[in-house]
């Protein structure tokens, strides 16, 4: 596969990825991933969250939201200070996962956050912090 999400890295990170498309850019809530009307219907979100959003129990948070939702993944600290996460599940649980990234509640303070829609690859078991 080539193109963003071959690497899984950021295209709209600060680090440069061979795979960065020039007319990649970031979808907004109601792309995410058509599923002919079943809002069940599995994708894959990754998200990348900037901000202070490291050592304030921000992945912990995005876990609890997550296993509320029915979603499996992860989410990871990033060396330099974001928080990636991976969400996989129903298409409506992942635009209301996304939505609490973005929203009040989210722990620490998040300053931008920068998403990708793919189809389900599965091997998730549970949501992990990693």
């Amino acid at each position: 596969m080539t193109g963003p999400g071959a690497t899984g890295e950021d295209p709209g990170g600060d680090s440069a990825s061979p795979d960065y498309d020039d007319d990649w850019h970031d979808l907004g809530y109601y792309d995410a991933p058509a599923s002919d009307g079943d809002p069940s219907a599995a994708a894959r979100l990754t998200a990348w969250v900037r901000g202070r959003v490291q050592g304030v129990g921000f992945r912990w948070w995005v876990r609890r939201n997550a296993l509320e939702l029915g979603l499996t993944g992860g989410a990871e600290n990033l060396v330099d200070g974001r928080v990636k996460i991976v969400a996989e599940g129903g298409r409506d649980g992942l635009i209301e996962l996304l939505s609490r990234l973005e929203g009040p509640g989210a722990p620490g303070q998040v300053a931008q956050v920068t998403h990708r829609w793919d189809p389900a690859r599965g091997g998730f078991s549970g949501f992990v912090e990693l």
